[in-house]
């Protein structure tokens, strides 16, 4: 497609609030001139160095002294098991089309091996960065809070003498040490466990390699007594010393090699395949294949290992060797292995150091204690919407346990994708099967790393009778809605839950969503229709209200956006808003491309990756891309159309992927009460635009800069902003 330079800007003086103040200083707008078709790959970033630099941005938090200590510390934590999962994802599926051969390359023009090449430079980047700020940041300045993260050489002997014998007690026994030589092969390496690689000589001067594994079932912070001379400044918290584990087991090795001299030691993390594959159309039971596939994935492929920089040669080429990997796999780190493990510095009993509690807002009408009607009422007089997790998720829970035992409740309908474990949604579930309802759910086997908390949901429920399905053939299950039908007098009613997150209270708590109630009737037909698309066999394809993926949404979402192009070239000013978790879809991207050659206003509040360069003259300089990183993971979706002062808003739980909308079904619903478009419209998204704290600005380079922009002359912070609306209630 040729390049068409953008049309006349129209007055922008109707755009929402913190819109109109546009990010991309026409300074910086990239020079591509020479660029003639959208298909240039050019203008498309790579996906994953785009998930890398999300990596930064969550580093970027650890290192600002604007947040509380351990805080910062549970910002580091998040960046190492991130990026275990990265590895354990995305670099092992690059090296899986390494091994059959494929070098296709995809929209920016990158093969697989050019893509894993970047990936171990940036890598390599982020955890040296990492380290440095765990060593000359937050180190220190947890020493400065009197907590000290002891070495075994700088304790006195009367500590040492108190950790022996706690070793002897307590760590001793768990151990195994494994030793390798002709008649001990190398042993299997657990995914994401933390080794010692010991080497040991005998009387006979013969060296030999033992692995010994950290016991995970142990705590990894081990208090260490204090002496009896350490007094307590008036005013100040008691003084606190801690010791990793591992130090403790490598400074009494000997113990487990006795008549032996421990020559070296040091700690070595893996990471391995964990992708399950599934041939789902050969799967006579895809549950019990699922349980295979789980097993298998603790013997995938070793895709990276890291180590203690002063790990000698001969040592890592004993891993490496053994391992069968390459040296590009093997990532040398100069602080604490693995960086995950710093979560359990955040766990330290310091409140001082920690983000003030947060109590979410339980809205009136929901409130056991306060509401005036029942649930069912309130949700018939007008749609409800809930903004979590500045409002409570207990309404949810309250809503299925209602149904469960309300005797007018006939059926409940559920997909199940993440729920966690303990979870009180499956408890409502089960409860409804014992008060004789019907219980029909969709539990999504393939949620990745949640597939055996959810194999244990789907078994528990088979047991009391539910109807359990495990999803449809190549498509994972990724809506989030529940459908309880009631009998009311001669009539039946549907009241349907639908929401952007998963019905899971812990992440409630962690991540922000919307979700919203609502008594519909042309929503409840849909869903009702959607439900049997899942459970049974519907070829439907005209769904009254929701876009539907893969069915429709695609086609739909697309249509959309050209709607907002032609409003735009009839004089009507055109806007999107699209709050999103990532930016992939090739389609998508050219389509957002060609809405701002026409002069449409675009902002993509984008938290993760996002493959659109935003910012090129004649291109895309009419786009902004802004990510915020901050105390909760933004993960709701919003989809703002103008329409030419029409607005339309859609809600649902897709991401604009190629796999959410052609690998998933998945949902997005229309907000039509006028209240509530009302309030995301001007409560929601402006407050999000004019963050000028917690987010970042998409460069056309591909960086992310720190907002300049004040809102009313401060600065501005939208997740607290939403906070403080909830305090006040």
């Amino acid at each position: 497609m040729s390049i068409q330079k953008k049309s006349e800007s129209a007055d922008q003086s109707d755009l929402l609030p913190g819109a109109t103040d546009f990010a991309v200083d026409a300074n910086s707008l990239a020079d591509l001139s020479d660029i003639v078709s959208l298909n240039d790959p050019r203008l498309y970033f790579n996906r994953e160095l785009s998930l890398l630099e999300f990596q930064k941005r969550v580093l970027e938090e650890a290192e600002s002294d604007t947040n509380p200590l351990l805080e910062r510390f549970k910002f580091l934590s998040i960046l190492g098991s991130n990026l275990d999962e990265f590895f354990m994802v995305r670099v092992a599926g690059l090296k899986r089309q390494l091994e059959i051969g494929n070098i296709s390359v995809g929209p920016d023009g990158l093969s697989p091996s050019e893509q894993l090449e970047a990936i171990h430079v940036q890598v390599a980047n982020l955890v040296e960065r990492a380290n440095i700020c765990l060593r000359e940041q937050l180190l220190p300045d947890l020493q400065k809070e009197h907590v000290h993260i002891r070495k075994y050489e700088e304790l006195s002997d009367e500590e040492r003498t108190q950790l022996e014998a706690y070793f002897m007690l307590n760590i001793f026994p768990v151990l195994t040490p494994l030793a390798v030589d002709p008649g001990h092969p190398f042993p299997h390496i657990s995914n994401l466990s933390l080794n010692l690689a010991v080497l040991i000589r005998n009387k006979k001067g013969e060296e030999r390699f033992a692995r010994v594994k950290i016991p995970e079932g142990l705590p990894q912070l081990i208090p260490i007594e204090q002496a009896s001379s350490t007094k307590t400044i008036a005013g100040l918290p008691k003084p606190q010393s801690y010791i990793w584990l591992d130090d403790v087991i490598s400074a009494n090795l000997a113990v487990l090699f006795p008549g032996m001299k421990v020559v070296e030691a040091f700690p070595f993390h893996i990471t391995r395949d964990a992708e399950v594959e599934i041939q789902e159309w050969e799967a006579e039971d895809l549950l019990e294949t699922m349980e295979e596939g789980l097993r298998q994935r603790r013997f995938g492929d070793v895709i990276r290992v890291t180590v203690d920089h002063s790990m000698p040669d001969r040592l890592l080429d004993i891993l490496v060797s053994n391992l069968e990997i390459g040296v590009e796999d093997v990532y040398r780190a100069y602080g604490r292995i693995p960086l995950s493990s710093l979560k359990f510095i955040c766990a330290l009993d310091r409140p001082d150091l920690k983000d003030a509690p947060f109590l979410p807002a339980l809205p009136t009408m929901l409130n056991p204690e306060t509401q005036e009607e029942d649930t069912f009422a309130a949700i018939r007089r007008r749609d409800i919407l809930l903004h979590h997790p500045f409002d409570s998720f207990q309404p949810i829970v309250n809503f299925l346990r209602l149904a469960a035992q309300d005797p007018q409740v006939l059926a409940i309908k559920m997909t199940l994708y993440r729920v966690g474990r303990n979870s009180p949604v499956v408890e409502a579930l089960l409860e409804a099967m014992k008060k004789g309802k019907q219980v029909a759910v969709l539990v999504e086997l393939k949620a990745r790393f949640d597939e055996e908390s959810n194999i244990e949901w789907a078994r528990a429920l088979e047991r009391e009778g539910a109807h359990v399905v495990y999803g449809l053939l190549g498509l994972k299950i990724h809506s989030k809605v529940a459908l309880v039908v009631r009998k009311e007098g001669d009539a039946i009613r549907r009241y349907v839950h639908l929401g952007t997150g998963n019905y899971n209270p812990m992440t409630a708590h962690l991540y922000t969503d919307l979700a919203m109630l609502t008594a519909n009737e042309k929503i409840g037909s849909d869903v009702t229709d959607l439900f049997n698309y899942l459970t049974g066999y519907s070829a439907k394809r005209d769904y009254r209200k929701l876009l539907v993926a893969p069915i429709n949404m695609r086609e739909r979402f697309e249509s959309l956006i050209r709607r907002e192009i032609e409003h735009q070239q009839n004089g009507e000013q055109g806007h999107l808003i699209f709050k999103i978790n990532s930016l992939v879809d090739e389609e998508i991207i050219r389509l957002l491309y060609e809405a701002s050659q026409a002069g449409v206003k675009i902002d993509l509040l984008c938290r993760g990756i996002c493959c659109l360069r935003p910012g090129i003259a004649g291109i895309s300089e009419n786009i902004r891309v802004i990510s915020i990183v901050g105390r909760f993971l933004e993960h709701s979706r919003i989809f703002y159309f103008r329409n030419g002062g029409k607005e339309e808003i859609y809600l649902g739980s897709a991401d604009l992927m190629p796999r959410n909308l052609d690998r998933r079904v998945e949902i997005l619903f229309p907000v039509e009460d006028q209240k509530l478009a009302k309030f995301l419209r001007d409560d929601v998204l402006p407050v999000y635009l004019a963050d000028c704290v917690k987010s970042r600005y998409m460069q056309p380079n591909g960086n992310y800069v720190r907002s300049e922009h004040k809102h009313q002359g401060a600065c501005f912070n939208s997740q607290l902003s939403f906070m403080q609306r909830c305090w006040l209630k």
